[in-house]
């Protein structure tokens, strides 16, 4: 009998231990689902200029802390946001392009399959150099034929070799004679993947022989940049570009409309096929390198992050993103009322991007 009720009295103490350690884990997820209270932002170095703004904004005008947001590049932010579902993994991303369909499927692969998509405006992407510097007014061939790897041969024939342009008078005598020295983005950012297909494709699209090759030897010859130190890959930090360019006359860099616009008092936009950057020309559709900007929202995270809802109302709402909102006076280009009203719709109802609407 003494035997039975001591096996009763250990069967009881392990069920209420293992009783106590369920709790404990319930308790520990628990916390975990509620242990972060602020909106954690990655993403494209561009669109941080903006994103920054609106957090500021949000967190001034609200009870919720104010996101936090990290510069990573569009392609570095879509590896992070990808990463998983969770406290430790970001909200938001930024973009200055649009996401991947092969970005989206690594996303599902980690159970990141409730993508929210919001287009937020355009930009224009800048080849500025220091007002001290000399004015440039450039085609897009001369900027394919400045930056690529290589190039048509200059002599003529029909074939390509290692680009043998050391200065932008060899390119065309009308240019400055000074070195080719170009900043510009790494390859994790949204702002070279446009500059890429905008600028350097729409260049090398005019050579007959090079659309000729067709499939992936076309986009490599025309989207390869040059490795011999005339483009240096100056990070994801625009403003640390705009400070090289200022000490260096001689310099162009890349980077966004936005921050041209904010620091138009030490550097200069350089003409495209005859075009400016500026406002008027990227919002008309004339300047030849502009490009839509975007961030992408979990709706995982929604209702166990606070705020996310909040932000989004605020980001799209007429006194941030419209016409006249704040964000223009930091050089976004406003979406037209109609898109903006449709974007936001789809943003009320926390619409997943479709696989099918990707390519």
């Amino acid at each position: 009998m003494g035997t039975q009720s001591s096996t009763r009295r250990n069967g009881l103490k392990a069920l209420c231990g293992a009783l106590a350690a369920t709790a404990a884990l319930g308790a520990s997820d628990s916390h975990a689902q509620s242990g972060r209270d602020y909106i954690s932002i990655v993403g494209s170095s561009t669109v941080y200029a903006f994103s920054t703004v609106v957090a500021e904004q949000f967190g001034r005008a609200t009870d919720f802390r104010t996101p936090t947001i990290e510069s990573t590049g569009s392609g570095g932010g879509f590896k992070l946001f990808c990463s998983g579902i969770g406290v430790e993994y970001p909200d938001i991303t930024n973009s200055s392009r649009r996401i991947k369909a092969s970005e989206l499927a690594a996303c599902a692969s980690r159970n990141v399959t409730d993508i929210v998509e919001v287009k937020i405006g355009y930009d224009g992407i800048a080849i500025a150099n220091s007002k001290q510097g000399p004015e440039f007014n450039l085609t897009l061939s001369e900027i394919y034929l400045a930056l690529a790897k290589d190039v048509p041969d200059p002599s003529g024939a029909e074939k390509l070799v290692a680009n043998p342009y050391a200065s932008w008078s060899d390119i065309n005598p009308a240019l400055p004679a000074i070195e080719i020295e170009v900043l510009g983005p790494p390859p994790t950012s949204g702002t070279r993947d446009a500059f890429l297909e905008l600028a350097m494709e729409g260049g090398c699209s005019g050579f007959g022989f090079v659309v000729a090759l067709g499939g992936d030897r076309y986009t490599a010859a025309c989207h390869t940049l040059r490795e011999d130190g005339r483009y240096v890959e100056a990070g994801e930090n625009d403003n640390l570009i705009v400070q090289k360019l200022v000490s260096n006359p001689d310099a162009l860099g890349i980077f966004g409309y936005s921050f041209l616009d904010q620091n138009s008092d030490q550097v200069r936009g350089s003409r495209i096929e005859g075009v400016v950057p500026d406002f008027d020309s990227i919002a008309a559709g004339d300047y030849p390198i502009s490009r839509p900007l975007y961030f992408y929202v979990k709706k995982q995270h929604v209702g166990t992050i606070p705020g996310i809802q909040e932000f989004l109302q605020e980001f799209m709402s007429e006194d941030a993103t419209g016409e006249f909102g704040y964000l223009s006076d930091k050089g976004l280009i406003p979406l037209p009322e109609g898109e903006r009203r449709s974007v936001t719709g789809q943003v009320e109802k926390l619409q997943p991007l479709q696989p099918s609407d990707v390519y």
